[in-house]
């Protein structure tokens, strides 16, 4: 699935930080933006912006909450950290290397999911991933998926030395695959699935290789929630009651999938077929297990390491440590004194005591 950014995109992100702190100023507010991007995992912001259930909950804080689909994922994570959103859905590592290493405090307020085989590798020829070996490979440089492929490289004893990275934007993967000078890419769902079903090609690895490294998240600008708690009960509490509702097995929840798929571009059955590679927290108890678990500050230092050997950090990060990234347990990944990226599961502790 995934996502994310490439150098003239955290260029730009970094040309409209002064923006950010002026439009994004923390302040007690009443009407709040956040954005959102096609995924699999990502369906349900959709649907409960257009069904009402956001609303719903907004209302009950007396506040307004408006839930905003962007066709360019790299492009909402940009407008998030200038100041455009209060929230943008984004990975762990995108968070890390555009808001956070930008200097904006963003916080993970809900993880929702993490890649489970919705991120794939595909080869037009060759049935293994060792024959990628001097191949171009399509992806979305510097992002989740070029970080899936370093990962990738070590399973069978290769590095990126050993391959070609070649930037492609996320929206054009599908089509351009099936020219003939495409012979790899490595991309997510929706268009994984697209490639796979319309187009030659092998899968030679996916996500459920690596569980829990791909993190997808609803991020919020930190100083906002902390000023403005009812923005994220309000968002806690409509995103539990759509997952709830997907997993009811009602009419009403299969309509709800059925919605969810079409959005997608996709039927019922391959949308679920990509939920499947999915694996979505559907009570805020997985979530916060999760969270709470040894692996996230172990995938915290993977994607640190990646984005510093990459130079996605900025040109003044002196080691993988520079941005501090807090862990729900109180403990700090890097820097104590540059902590920029924050998991917080106070509001998803409120959901599951049902206190919200």
């Amino acid at each position: 699935m995934l996502k994310s950014i490439a150098k003239a995109s955290l260029l730009t992100a970094a040309l409209l930080l002064p923006l950010s702190f002026s439009a994004a100023h923390a302040e007690q507010k009443k009407d709040f933006k956040v954005c959102w991007s096609i995924y699999a995992g990502w369906m349900p912001w959709g649907y409960l912006q257009d069904s009402g259930i956001m609303k719903k909950w907004a209302d009950k804080y007396d506040i307004s909450v408006e839930v905003v689909q962007l066709n360019d994922y790299i492009e909402s994570i940009n407008q998030y950290t200038a100041g455009a959103y209060d929230g943008c859905a984004m990975t762990n590592m995108d968070a890390l290397s555009i808001p956070s290493a930008s200097g904006v405090d963003t916080t993970a307020l809900i993880a929702g999911d993490y890649s489970n085989g919705n991120d794939g590798l595909i080869l037009k020829s060759g049935k293994t991933l060792a024959e990628i070996k001097g191949q171009n490979v399509n992806l979305v440089e510097l992002s989740v998926s070029h970080y899936f492929l370093a990962r990738a490289l070590e399973t069978v004893g290769l590095s990126e030395k050993d391959v070609t990275v070649v930037n492609t934007s996320d929206a054009d993967m599908v089509a351009i695959y099936g020219t003939d000078d495409i012979t790899a890419v490595a991309t997510w769902n929706p268009m994984l699935s697209e490639i796979l079903a319309s187009q030659p090609g092998n899968l030679v690895f996916d996500s459920s290789q690596i569980p829990g490294e791909i993190i997808d998240i609803m991020m919020v600008n930190t100083e906002t929630l902390a000023d403005n708690p009812a923005f994220g009960k309000a968002l806690v509490g409509a995103w539990f009651e759509t997952l709830a509702l997907m997993k009811s097995g009602t009419p009403e929840g299969e309509a709800a999938l059925e919605s969810m798929a079409a959005a997608s571009g996709t039927d019922l059955e391959g949308y679920k077929s990509q939920l499947a590679a999915t694996a979505l927290f559907y009570s805020p108890e997985e979530l916060v297990a999760f969270t709470s678990s040894d692996q996230l500050a172990t995938t915290t230092k993977f994607i640190a390491e990646f984005l510093f050997e990459h130079g996605i950090l900025g040109d003044g990060a002196p080691s993988a440590d520079f941005v501090g990234v807090a862990l729900p347990d109180g403990s700090v990944v890097g820097d104590e004194n540059n902590v920029k990226l924050r998991f917080n599961n106070a509001f998803v502790e409120m959901a599951a005591k049902g206190t919200l």
